[in-house]
């Protein structure tokens, strides 16, 4: 992991050649993920409002079969990181790096990707546990197999990630080992059985190691996106295909959920729930360049999100390390002190909110003084 220090530009201080819109989704997807780790979403629920409540409930992952908004923010990042490889390359190519060179970089990248996600693991641990649940780790597998690909043809990376899909899905539904041989039953399928084999345990996670692969499609997808963003086609055929890929990846996904042959699970990323969630996440892609690189005048919005988005695996480290925890247990006695008189819940909202702003005040300072981590 190095520090690295770059030119400013209009809207944030990207490297030449990105899509300012690129940097505003991964910061705005970075920024709710702050916000969970303060513990802000929770007390919605204890609201005595219908609106309010459906808004907490939304800002939690979906119990099993179905699906929340929350259920989004993972495929989000695997996605938009997939969105930055190729002007990623193209920028390294730029600079004069050779192919093999960025070829080690991507293969150190994905390494250190691992590595990081198994220190979140193992925090607290007497000894390692291999997963790859959160999205680090995850994110380790998905990037590598989509950089790898990357210079393949449209229609060689499409047909591979739903040969993918396909693949576990079928694996799911005939794995014949007695007590995981129920694909939609948590505990008592595949993923079940992978995740007790990786870590030795009679019963792990409800969420699935296993996930790593057919979330493959995410990233790859992310991969097709942005080459579609870099292409010489015209602004208004870019964002029509990004319309039709994503609703297409929506009907497909929550056509396969309504005729119950595969339920959207988010826990073990069913097919469905691949489709389903990367049809949204191109959506959310189109809607964002339109927004922002199209129309414009959207520059004050979109910064706060775009300075998050250019340290978004530093302040991920730090809210995961203690640094979230550790703001909150710094600001509850003045919110208590001064507020008290508001309530239980509004005290408990405050001293998240101000946590949440402290965050993201260490991003703008680092932002300020050019200072930016990367992998």
């Amino acid at each position: 992991m190095t520090t690295a220090k770059v030119k400013t530009s209009p809207l944030a201080p990207v490297l030449s050649g990105r899509v300012a819109s690129i940097d505003f989704f991964r910061g705005l997807t970075m920024f709710l993920l702050i916000g969970e780790s303060t513990g802000f979403f929770g007390p919605l629920n204890d609201v005595n409002n219908g609106f309010i409540k459906f808004l907490g409930e939304q800002l939690d992952h979906h119990e099993w079969h179905g699906l929340h908004f929350w259920d989004l923010i993972q495929p989000f990042f695997m996605f938009i990181v997939g969105v930055s490889i190729p002007f990623a390359v193209a920028n390294r190519k730029k600079k004069g790096d050779s192919d093999s060179t960025i070829l080690k970089h991507a293969w150190k990248r994905s390494f250190v990707l691992l590595l990081l996600g198994w220190i979140l693991y193992n925090q607290g641990s007497n000894h390692i546990v291999f997963k790859l649940q959160n999205v680090l780790a995850q994110l380790s597998v998905t990037y590598l197999v989509a950089f790898l690909i990357q210079r393949k043809s449209f229609q060689f990376q499409l047909i591979f990630t739903l040969g993918v899909l396909l693949l576990t899905d079928l694996a799911y539904r005939f794995f014949q080992v007695d007590g995981f041989n129920q694909p939609w039953e948590p505990f008592h399928n595949l993923g079940a059985w992978v995740n007790i084999q990786i870590e030795g345990t009679p019963k792990t996670s409800i969420w699935a190691t296993l996930n790593a692969i057919p979330t493959i499609a995410h990233t790859v997808w992310g991969v097709l996106c942005g080459k579609l963003l870099m292409s010489e086609k015209s602004t208004a055929e870019k964002i029509k295909l990004m319309i039709i890929a994503g609703v297409a990846a929506l009907a497909i996904g929550f056509g396969l959920d309504l005729l119950n042959i595969t339920p959207i699970i988010k826990k073990i990323a069913t097919s469905s729930f691949v489709f389903a969630s990367g049809g949204w996440a191109i959506l959310g892609l189109c809607l964002s360049y339109w927004l922002i690189d199209v129309k414009g005048g959207f520059d004050k919005l979109a910064k706060p999100f775009v300075i998050v988005g250019m340290n978004c695996i530093f302040i991920y480290l730090f809210f995961h390390l203690g640094g979230a925890g550790l703001l909150l247990k710094v600001f509850p006695a003045f919110v208590n002190t001064l507020l008290g008189w508001t309530g239980e819940i509004m005290t408990r909202l405050i001293t998240s909110a101000a946590v949440w702003a402290s965050m993201w005040y260490i991003c703008f300072w680092m932002y300020k003084n050019k200072i930016f981590v990367k992998i």
